[in-house]
């Protein structure tokens, strides 16, 4: 990475989506934690939080929706409304097709020590890994089905339960620089299309995938779940769609700690994140291939993101974090194997598929090029095997 510029304070570099490196060599998201850490009134805003949830406060079978995937951030988020705010919600959760079996375990202990309604969705798979590799051969990333349906299911249901309080864990502004902490930030249809789809909407997905594989021809009724409900339904149920990492200094080490000592909350080994980092992205036996494939296109994955938090927040030296990066970033993941076969191709045409969105300066490692992780997730044995998908045309880019 030595010819492509990095933040002089935190460690990603000028390839990550929506980052900006200023003249003074510092980028976009660390100047956006600085402005969190120095410029907000969080009394005032605790206060514009509070006087939300009293216009929602009982007016119907919900207070509000919280969308669930059980990973540390909706975790924290549902204890925090229903032990902190004494809110009645309802819990969606969309199954993007991989959750792990200590995910599922840490969701039942959740759900039974809260007490809360839950709602469950499972999307047909044989839909879902077509959309997987068609939003990898477009995007370059296969998550499209998992990012659109997380956050425009849950719009659906809290349309049907006439519940329009639909709240969500951490800012945008707390990651990236879509947003900042000074603007206004909703889940709405602007943000959906800006960060969510990946400028793919459903209807267009349904003009881009190949019905000649698998033998399931995939309709718009199939892509509902997908898609963000219409803005007229939207407004006539007086739909509120709001962040509470924006109301609330959000600390993933505190949550983290909270919600262990709370509900027993229990972290996981991820491929390519350190160990000290088991509370990330815990809820994916995917994760692994999502990471490599940002350092393949963009030359820095998980490590480098997590180590740049600790940064930000004065728990990490720039040094420290840089050796982790080193040591995790970059390996080929074990999971990729079952990928390929969930996709039905090769490793070579996975590659190029992926270096047709590398993004420079950064160029893309050949095939071959990375080590692999050497550590094999313990419940990589569990994970479904449900044979390879069936192509009947030749794999094109």
């Amino acid at each position: 990475m030595s010819n492509i510029l990095v933040c002089s304070k935190c460690l990603l570099p000028e390839t990550v989506e929506s980052l900006v490196i200023g003249d003074d060599g510092v980028c976009s998201v660390c100047k956006n934690i600085s402005y969190k850490h120095t410029s907000i009134n969080w009394e005032e805003r605790g206060h514009r939080f509070d006087e939300i949830l009293d216009a929602h406060r009982g007016q119907g079978q919900y207070d509000c929706v919280v969308p669930f995937s059980g990973g540390k951030d909706s975790t924290y988020t549902l204890w925090y409304l229903v032990k902190v705010k004494k809110l009645k919600p309802l819990v969606v959760r969309f199954d993007h097709g991989f959750f792990r079996p200590t995910l599922q375990d840490n969701a039942l202990k959740t759900f039974r020590r809260l007490g809360v309604d839950v709602h469950n969705f499972t999307p047909n798979f044989q839909v879902v890994r077509k959309l997987m590799y068609e939003s990898l051969r477009r995007k370059g990333d296969f998550c499209w089905h998992c990012h659109t349906g997380i956050f425009a299911y849950p719009m659906w249901v809290s349309i049907r339960y006439e519940t329009p309080l639909v709240i969500w864990g951490e800012s945008g502004a707390e990651y990236s620089s879509w947003y900042s902490f000074e603007e206004q930030e909703e889940m709405d249809q602007r943000r959906f299309d800006l960060k969510i789809n990946r400028g793919i909407a459903a209807e267009d997905m349904i003009g881009m995938l190949d019905n000649s594989i698998s033998g399931y021809p995939v309709t718009s009724r199939d892509l509902i779940p997908f898609s963000y409900p219409p803005r007229r339904d939207l407004k006539k149920a007086g739909t509120k769609s709001v962040f509470l990492g924006r109301y609330i200094p959000w600390d993933v080490k505190y949550n983290y700690a909270t919600i262990q000592k709370e509900l027993d909350w229990k972290g996981e080994q991820v491929e390519g994140v350190p160990p000290q980092y088991d509370y990330e992205k815990i809820e994916c036996f995917m994760q692994g291939v999502r990471d490599y494939i940002k350092f393949l296109k963009r030359g820095y994955a998980r490590t480098a993101h997590l180590a740049s938090i600790d940064i930000r927040n004065g728990r990490l030296t720039r040094e420290e974090g840089q050796k982790l990066v080193d040591q995790y970033d970059g390996k080929r993941p074990y999971a990729l194997d079952l990928f390929l076969d969930y996709l039905g191709i090769t490793e070579e045409h996975f590659h190029d598929l992926v270096k047709m969105h590398e993004v420079r300066p950064h160029t893309t490692p050949s095939c071959g090029e990375c080590q692999r992780c050497q550590v094999v997730p313990w419940d990589a044995e569990m994970w479904p095997k449900i044979g390879s998908i069936q192509r009947t045309t030749p794999e094109i880019l």
